[in-house]
């Protein structure tokens, strides 16, 4: 047996390998501080980088996970490879020959292989059928049926080599043949997927179209293989590479390799259903259109994009488009793309041709422009989700429209932000022609309800040591101050709590409470009123009414009420009186009623839009509107 890797070609591995470029093969790279570079982790999941590069020293590390090493490290832990098989793999690339130890015993290469490891081998292989196959697409006589079958989908020649797209002839035997006398092994063969074994050793792939499956480093690690001959006994329309050391198929999307650089530049990702789908794309311009390779869409392939996208919180939101077909399977697949939505930090948008076209059909019957057409057009993956989900209801139906809104509420109840909820569900209650209170309690209900979705795991909190369930308490999504008119409701409930004497009855008596955008800030005002609202409080010290409105507020908007008694407010208060300016309560109290009246002018609008035109109900919604408008000239008269 052969021996160790020398330990000075080790190093001479290490000094030479850039290792700011093998990672960013994995993880897109920005600048982190001074010679330093920061990115997503690819080792564990988090949506704020800490996983970081120092070039000068050849050293990174996660400070999220605690990983770290050099670039041999990385590579054996990024493609679970041994130490010898990381250096070779790194020398293969620089074009540097390895010189072994044979005195030393120990690990090292094997006989037979050439200096190269198990995975190098496989993948080598791999490289060699991908050449033979191209090679009987392009020039074999065998092959003319192939590339009719590609002409036929629009590719021509030159297309095909673009992509090393091949044959495999029906021979059964010719790829094994030819790889045997290249030196590989049976087992070798065997072990990459590329042959098999019965009576003897044959082809794992025969009569059929190929494409050559590429990791992200742009190594050929398995073949996707399409049925073209009806006397193929072998039924699948589509063949994969089975599971081997090198190709795993949740861990892989076809094209990325040739896409990646397009995507991290864009921070734009386009996921379609086949590989003629990419070919499509990327032909015609949209160069970061990728697909999975014979299994749906799923966590790994989030994460795999989310290295590349950086979608990080704090960044502005990376955009992925999915494209599906538009019949039943095709909603069924975007269905699971939104249950794994809330892993994303980025939009995701769905493109479907008006006719249900997929890119690479869509390509052939309106061309390049078209496809383009299609993915700039995408319409929110909420959208999509929840118009397929109503589309079999009869909405002229009273019963049926309350079906359709029971079926949408979950899908609502998922939108992860909080400070949009409110405008889809006024949309929603739109398209369902129900009431926007209605629409909102739905979703409410369903927010507060067990998450039974098997494509997302429920969010619950740790449960206790001794394995016994968590509560099931409901929870409040937290309110986002950034947005200004939740910054100025939780102002408003702060002078409620701690400055009552400073306004009017019957005006916080007439706030409603479905004006709140805040979920949490609607409880604390809903236990406001419970607590017998400001004539109770004139009534109680400071601690009493705060303990009042604590009491009648429901369990999981208490520790807000606790909080917001005591919160400072953003304001200097008035030296001689301790209390908060005047025109300061004033400009709150308006600014929450006159967004309580846009979601009434919004109602109406939607009401309106629904009316029958020159009907009674279209002039009563055009009164309505005109009083409402009035209403809010005059507060926004108030706020100047």
């Amino acid at each position: 047996m052969a021996g160790l890797i020398r330990p000075e070609d080790v190093q001479a591995v290490k000094e030479r390998t850039s290792i700011e470029d093998v990672v960013r093969e994995h993880v897109t790279l920005r600048p982190g501080g001074t010679g330093s570079l920061k990115g997503l982790c690819p080792f564990h999941d988090e949506k704020t980088p800490s996983f970081n590069v120092r070039p000068a020293v050849g050293a990174w590390h996660c400070f999220g996970c605690g990983e770290g090493g050099d670039v041999i490290s990385f590579v054996m832990k990024i493609d679970h490879l041994t130490f010898a098989e990381s250096v070779e793999r790194l020398a293969g690339k620089l074009g540097m020959e390895l010189r072994y130890d044979e005195s030393s015993g120990g690990r090292g290469r094997r006989d037979g292989e050439g200096g190269l490891g198990r995975r190098a081998r496989l993948v080598e292989a791999h490289r060699a059928a991908a050449e033979f196959y191209a090679s009987a697409f392009a020039e074999s006589p065998e092959g003319q049926t192939a590339r009719d079958f590609l002409s036929a989908k629009g590719f021509g020649l030159d297309d095909a080599a673009l992509f090393q797209v091949g044959y495999a002839p029906q021979s059964g035997e010719a790829l094994t043949r030819h790889l045997r006398a290249k030196g590989f092994t049976e087992d070798e063969l065997v072990t990459s997927g590329l042959s098999a074994r019965g009576r003897g050793l044959y082809d794992r792939f025969r009569g059929r179209v190929l494409w050559p499956i590429r990791d992200i480093t742009g190594d050929t690690i398995g073949f996707g293989a399409r049925r073209i001959f009806d006397e193929d006994r072998i039924q699948a329309k589509y063949l994969n590479t089975s599971e081997t050391p090198i190709y795993r198929k949740t861990s892989v999307l076809y094209g990325l390799d040739l896409a990646k650089k397009s995507m991290a530049e864009q921070r734009r990702a386009v996921v379609v259903e086949g590989y003629t789908d990419v070919m499509a794309c990327h032909l015609a311009g949209i160069d970061t259109a990728v697909a999975t390779c014979g299994t749906a869409f799923g966590v790994d392939h989030i994460k795999m994009l989310r290295r590349i996208l950086r979608d990080e919180q704090g960044l502005s939101p990376a955009r992925v488009v999915f494209t599906f077909d538009g019949d039943a399977a095709g909603q069924k697949a975007a269905m699971r793309a939104f249950a794994e939505d809330q892993r994303w930090a980025s939009q995701s948008f769905v493109a479907v041709a008006p006719a249900g076209q997929d890119p690479n059909d869509l390509r052939q019957s309106a061309g390049d422009e078209a496809v383009r057409d299609l993915i700039e057009g995408a319409v929110p993956l909420f959208e999509f989700a929840v118009r397929s989900t109503i589309a079999p209801y009869d909405l002229d139906r009273a019963e049926e429209r309350v079906s359709a809104m029971r079926a949408a509420a979950p899908i609502l109840a998922r939108i992860r932000d909080t400070a949009l909820r409110p405008e889809y569900v006024r949309t929603v209650a739109g398209w369902l022609g129900m009431p926007v209170e209605r629409v909102g309690s739905e979703v409410a209900r369903a927010a507060k309800a067990p998450q039974r979705s098997p494509h997302r795991p429920q969010q619950r909190p740790a449960g206790p040591p001794n394995g016994e369930p968590p509560s099931q308490a409901p929870t409040l999504p937290v309110p986002d101050l950034r947005d200004p008119l939740v910054a100025a409701e939780r102002q408003l409930l702060q002078v409620v709590l701690q400055y009552p004497g400073t306004l009017d009855e019957q005006v916080v008596a007439d706030l409603p409470t479905e004006g709140l955008r805040a979920p949490a800030h609607r409880a604390v005002l809903e236990g406001v009123r419970a607590g017998g609202g400001l004539a109770t409080a004139r009534t109680l010290s400071s601690q009493g009414w705060a303990a009042a409105v604590s009491s009648a507020t429901r369990e999981e908007a208490r520790p807000l009420v606790h909080e917001m008694a005591v919160a400072a407010l953003p304001v200097t208060l008035e030296t001689a009186s301790g209390l908060p300016p005047r025109r300061y309560v004033d400009s709150l109290v308006t600014r929450v009623q006159e967004a309580g009246v846009a979601g009434r002018i919004a109602d109406a609008l939607s009401g309106l839009q629904r009316a029958e035109p020159g009907s009674p109900e279209e002039r009563a919604l055009a009164e309505k509107l005109s009083v409402l408008y009035r209403e809010r000239a005059r507060l926004r008269a108030q706020m100047e």
